[in-house]
């Protein structure tokens, strides 16, 4: 089978994820926001309804939906097309629903239906980064949410910190800083996620507190309560015990987890199917088994199989990654099949929002896009040139005779594609003497040992030991000021907007001599922006023959703060009671 066959199987998953001619529709709303629901009836009248449905464990059963006209109202267009909007969301707004006559039957309407999630709060997940003892963090909602945010906000210690259109807070965290993180997203800032601090990181585990929240609710706790959890760096299956028929997995961890509010999701056929830190399957089995701490499908184990000569499994060599834009990257997985069925073809899928709905398409390997197998059961996609809308989730998908393609609880590789910025801290102008901290900013986090350059006026600058990804000017001086930029060294051809830092002399005044007498008295400087400077009035004696024209020059610093002063040039003019004399300024940097 050829790959663009392959494509004409793979449109059938695109139609079922996103809800075109039949299938789920899937909607991930904010609480207190707006949603319309769209009947997608192939012969629509006027006739048609809305109803919710559900399944009572025997059978599907439907409800008409009321309409109050404020909450949830019907719009008719020109087509007849009932359209459902729900105003002000609520989470009992959460359901499935679907548009029908009142004879068609229930089945009919569930293979039309539209879910809809209500997000009432986010939550702010820790994730252990793939180096060293830190951590990150990441904005994170309950669902895919169907609008895209514009920005997310983050917090810290309840003050506003900075905004970006990722989801990522890009600084690599210890425990060492007691502070606390939340995040909400632009426009929805009420909805703002629980605080969360970072107690302590192990090699093993590290420990999380949660202010309040849906995740202290697990079991004994109040969800106003604040709750902390260990949370382990790595997660795997391990075969527990067997008998003739059954054998038992057990979901092991890096650390043990005694806290009552962990629990686990064990995941067949990639499906969230079962809860606990145990599941039993016949021997005979060759479905795929993965699982998780329960509340973080990010800490999920790789696929395993009972029958592993005749199963299909797919993993992935790194989960998370962050790529510069204009770059290239590298997307591994790994994969296994039985020996008397290799795969006839391989390919990748991305998900994205198409019309505020996701769906999945295929990924061809033309222009910038290049597929590659190697001989260790990988494949890997290769995305040069990489830009913004690059960023998405990838999954590694090949042909199962026995089943078909399926909609995976669990994620794929999920990248996302930043550019380098140039961050100062205090501000982009500060005065002699102060401290001032240069980052090379990202909307995600690079790897832990990333090497950075950095660029003063377009000319590479050789920082002090272990000054990498911030540059810091401590105490910075008048010689600091000027352009700054950055460049990661594994691509240095890729750096950032350049940023101009402004440095301001430490005082106000400044006393100029033209020569040994007296003949003016002190010039209040005023400088304005970088090698302006600009002066009031000079007074001369009425006996003063200077030409008109003067150029006065610095003078010898006797300090590193009274360093840098261009030679003023004056312009003045005898006043008519022969005595003051006004001027104006222009600077000769020569």
């Amino acid at each position: 089978m050829e790959l663009r066959d392959a494509g004409r199987l793979f449109v059938g998953l695109i139609f079922y994820i996103s809800g075109v001619n039949g299938g789920e529709t899937r909607i991930c709303a904010f609480k207190g926001s707006s949603v319309d629901l769209h009947c997608s009836h192939q012969h629509l009248t006027s006739s048609r309804k809305w109803f919710t449905i559900g399944w009572d464990g025997y059978k599907y059963v439907q409800s008409e939906l009321s309409v109050d006209g404020q909450h949830v109202t019907y719009n008719m267009s020109e087509e007849k097309n009932p359209t459902l909007t729900i105003n002000d969301l609520r989470e009992s707004d959460a359901n499935t629903y679907c548009c029908m006559k009142t004879t068609d039957s229930p089945g009919h309407c569930w293979l039309n239906r539209i879910t809809l999630q209500v997000v009432a709060e986010l939550q702010v997940k820790v994730i252990p980064a793939t180096e060293g003892q830190t951590v990150t963090l990441m904005c994170s909602s309950s669902c895919p949410l169907t609008e895209k945010p514009a920005a997310y906000i983050w917090y810290k210690n309840r003050e506003f910190l900075y905004e970006d259109w990722s989801p990522w807070y890009q600084e690599l965290l210890s425990s060492e800083e007691a502070v606390t993180y939340s995040c909400a997203v632009k426009g929805y800032e009420d909805l703002r996620a629980p605080e969360v601090s970072v107690d302590s990181i192990t090699q093993t585990c590290f420990s999380v507190t949660y202010a309040y929240g849906n995740i202290c609710s697990y079991k004994q706790t109040s969800v106003n309560e604040p709750c902390s959890i260990i949370y382990p760096r790595e997660v795997h299956v391990q075969r527990a015990s067997s008998t003739s028929e059954f054998v038992t997995l057990t979901c092991i961890t890096s650390c043990n987890l005694t806290n009552h509010q962990t629990g686990y999701m064990w995941y067949h056929n990639k499906i969230n199917y079962y809860e606990n830190q145990h599941y039993s399957t016949q021997k005979s089995s060759t479905d795929t088994f993965s699982c998780a701490v329960k509340g973080h499908k990010h800490l999920q184990s790789k696929e395993v199989c009972v029958q592993d000569k005749n199963c299909w499994r797919v993993n992935y060599v790194s989960r998370r990654i962050c790529a510069l834009e204009g770059s290239s990257v590298k997307i591994t997985s790994e994969y296994s099949h039985p020996d008397n069925r290799k795969p006839e073809f391989k390919c990748w899928s991305k998900k994205w929002r198409k019309d505020k709905v996701e769906v999945e398409e295929l990924i061809e390997a033309a222009g910038r896009v290049e597929y590659q197998d190697n001989m260790k059961n990988q494949h890997i996609l290769t995305i040069n040139n990489l830009k913004k809308n690059d960023s998405g989730g990838y999954t590694f998908r090949f042909n199962n005779y026995h089943k078909r393609w399926t909609q995976s609880d669990l994620p794929g590789v999920f990248l996302i594609v930043t550019e380098l910025r140039v961050k100062m801290s205090p501000s982009a102008v500060v005065t002699e003497g102060q401290r001032v901290t240069l980052t090379c900013s990202t909307s995600c986090p690079l790897t832990d040992n990333t090497n950075y350059i950095w660029y003063l006026n377009s000319r590479p600058l050789t920082p002090r030991e272990n000054q990498n990804k911030h540059l810091i000017l401590d105490p910075v001086s008048r010689e600091n000021a000027g352009s700054y930029s950055c460049a990661v060294k594994t691509n240095k051809d890729i750096s950032s907007a350049p940023k101009t830092l402004t440095v301001q002399s430490i005082t106000g005044r400044t006393r100029v001599s033209l020569n040994p007498d007296p003949v003016c008295e002190d010039v209040l400087a005023q400088p304005q922006v970088e090698d302006e400077v600009l002066y009031s009035k000079v007074h001369f004696f009425k006996n003063h023959t200077d030409p008109l024209f003067s150029t006065i020059q610095p003078l010898q610093p006797r300090d590193e703060q009274h360093a840098d002063y261009a030679a003023v040039k004056f312009r003045h003019k005898t006043s008519s009671d022969g005595e003051s004399v006004v001027i104006s300024t222009e600077t000769d940097d020569s």
